[in-house]
Order: structure tokens, then sequence, then C-alpha cells
């Protein structure tokens, strides 16, 4: 089975993947809420009182459903302002439903740069960060096609005017995206054995 793994400045990013309990807590629970209350805005919908319940509550249950997704989704947020950005980073099997899913996505999807990743090679980076909606927070969308598998990146950030100074960071992590399989390997007469030492 694919699974993702990447290298992200632990002195920028907080991994939300993998963190239970009271660690990152605090850290999820901000993007968490940031990320609700985008969705309102985008929604016209104006915050309730119980936003802030809503945004404890996923917040703890956001590392249980991404351990059980095994390492086929990741995410992280900005460690001095968990409310600014949020990253995450997922990897789908390319079925033919879901080619046909990304064919039909609104015209502003094919204005795709060229991005080149250390390990999935080039790939395509998508920059909004001025979205013709006020309503639509900034974000950053970059793709690889493996051939059998999509690996996307989605960064959104909840300030216009801070965006640009983000991007290069959110550019880094997104570069060390890579894809890891185990792999079974029988013992036989074709078997090279490297001694550890």
């Amino acid at each position: 089975m694919a699974r993702l793994q990447a290298d992200a400045d632990p002195n920028r990013w907080v991994a939300v993947t993998g963190s239970l309990g009271w660690r990152g807590r605090r850290h999820r629970k901000a993007a968490i809420g940031m990320l609700l209350s985008q969705a309102n805005r985008a929604m016209g919908a104006t915050e309730r009182p119980s936003s802030g319940f809503a945004a404890w509550a996923m917040s703890q249950a956001a590392p249980l459903l991404m351990r059980r997704a095994e390492g086929r989704v990741l995410a992280w947020v900005w460690k001095s302002d968990p409310e600014l950005v949020v990253m995450l980073a997922q990897v789908q099997e390319a079925t033919a439903q879901l080619r046909t899913a990304r064919a039909m996505m609104p015209m502003e999807y094919d204005d795709t740069e060229s991005f080149r990743g250390t390990y999935l090679g080039i790939g395509e980076r998508l920059v909004m960060d001025l979205p013709p909606d006020e309503r639509t927070p900034p974000f950053a969308t970059y793709t690889w096609d493996t051939g059998t598998h999509f690996v996307t990146v989605n960064a959104v950030c909840s300030d216009r005017t801070r965006f640009g100074t983000v991007l290069p960071a959110i550019d880094e992590v997104a570069r060390s995206i890579r894809l890891v399989d185990d792999m079974t390997v029988g013992e036989g007469a074709q078997t090279l054995r490297i001694d550890p030492a």
C-alpha cells in the first residue's frame, strides 16, 4: 500500500498526523477552527457560537481519522500561527472516476505551472493568491500523477496579505513529498544480502 512521507521543518510546521491527545491539541483546534470559519464565509453563513465546540471535537477526532488513513494523509499547521496556514497531503488511487472528476474541474484550475518535486519529479502547481471571490481564501494546490496514483498537496491560508510570505515554505514541504510502499522480498539465489556494518 502506497504511503506518503515528507520533510516539514519542525521550526515552521506542527504535524497534525499522529499527534494524539494533548500533543498538538491547540494547533489542531486552531487550524480546524480556521477551516470551519473559511467554509462558513465561502457559503455566506455567519459563524455560530457552537463553532468553537465543533472545532474542539474535530480536533480530537482528526488524529484518529488520520491514523486510520495509514499514511495516505499527512497534515501540518503553521507553528507560530496555527490559524494562518493549514497544509494537507494525500495519495489516491488513480481510478477512471477520479480522472474524470479532475478533467471536469472549473476552468480556473487549468492555470497551472510546472513544479518539480525532489522525489516525484515534474508535477503541477496552482497558486490562487487572490481568488476572484473575496470569500475564498488564498490557496495553493500541487498535483503529481504517478500513473497509478494521484499525489496532491493543498495549502489554505487565512490571510491574503501574508500568503506570499508563507508560499516558499509551502513549496519546500511540497517538494519533499514522496511515496513509499511496502515490498515483500523473498529469499533466493538472486537475493543480495548486505552486511549493515
